[in-house]
């Protein structure tokens, strides 16, 4: 049986506390929310920090609230609540749909959006959908707090910028009158990893695409996003051949790796058409099919 090494263990008893451990421990520490990435690095010994800060005492880290035209989640928020909100179910049928085919129950139940953002797996549900949304987060330290676009916020994988002595407390999602939104994923069983996933949204006005947003994971996509084929749907009519040009375009920007979910040829296969998909479900919906 694998058992972490010996570790201290503190209880937070709010953010400034928690920043206040992480000063004085420094490198050392590390923050546990819901702890489904960091303990089974610890039992594996990959991980050893000398002493874990909990977070789960903090309700200012916690609830979903509108605050003007942004919606406003909480870094401790877990993904059941993510899944059962009715306010982004309202806005943004992505979060219902993404939720629904990450992991399971019992990781569903303890893991947080604040913990799969700062744990920037390049397979993260939840980074593909807050790219699509162009959301941003929030992050804390002892001079204050910074914003930042969650697509800036990943240097690359399994690393942020969140410095040390840093948390990150929100994550803030544009509201957009109209948007229609999709997620499509492909896993080789329930609850696994994606060989690839796609989520977007789009707003479509006068027959012609407003605003989108293409989030990629799995496959490689620079930030999570497609850039590029965004703007090519800008303006343009949501039919099934801009779609798919759209598609290609999003393809295009991502470089996967052969792995032992598939090869890189299916995965760029997969990436195409699960826009096309997500795109084409998005688009109807924003129209109100």
């Amino acid at each position: 049986m694998q058992t972490p090494a010996p570790v201290e263990y503190a209880r937070a008893t709010s953010v400034a506390d928690a920043i206040k451990l992480l000063e004085q421990h420094g490198e050392d520490a590390r923050l546990l929310a819901g702890g489904h990435s960091l303990l089974p690095m610890m039992k594996l010994r990959l991980a050893r920090p000398e002493i874990l800060i909990d977070l789960n005492d903090l309700d200012e880290l916690r609830g979903i609230r509108i605050e003007g035209d942004e919606i406003v989640v909480g870094a401790m928020v877990t993904h059941a609540e993510i899944l059962s909100s009715a306010v982004l179910a309202e806005h943004y049928a992505i979060f219902r749909e993404a939720e629904k085919v990450i992991a399971d129950p019992i990781v569903r139940n303890k893991g947080t959006i604040g913990g799969s953002m700062c744990q920037a797996d390049p397979s993260e549900d939840l980074s593909a959908v807050g790219s699509a949304l162009k959301g941003s987060v929030v992050i804390q330290g002892s001079n204050g707090k910074r914003t930042l676009a969650i697509r800036e916020f990943h240097d690359g994988p399994y690393e942020t910028k969140v410095a040390d002595a840093e948390i990150l407390t929100e994550v803030r999602f544009p509201i957009r009158p109209g948007a229609g939104s999709a997620y499509e994923k492909v896993e080789r069983r329930v609850g696994d990893w994606p060989v690839a996933s796609v989520g977007v949204f789009v707003v479509v006005s006068g027959g012609v695409v407003k605003d989108c947003g293409i989030g990629l994971t799995a496959v490689g996509a620079e930030h999570f996003c497609a850039p590029e084929a965004e703007a090519f749907l800008i303006g343009k009519a949501p039919s099934e051949e801009n779609l798919a040009a759209a598609a290609k375009l999003a393809a295009d920007a991502c470089t996967p790796y052969a792995d032992q979910r598939g090869p890189v040829d299916y995965k760029l296969h997969l990436a195409h058409e699960l826009t096309v998909r997500a795109l084409r479900r998005a688009a109807a919906s924003s129209q109100g099919a």
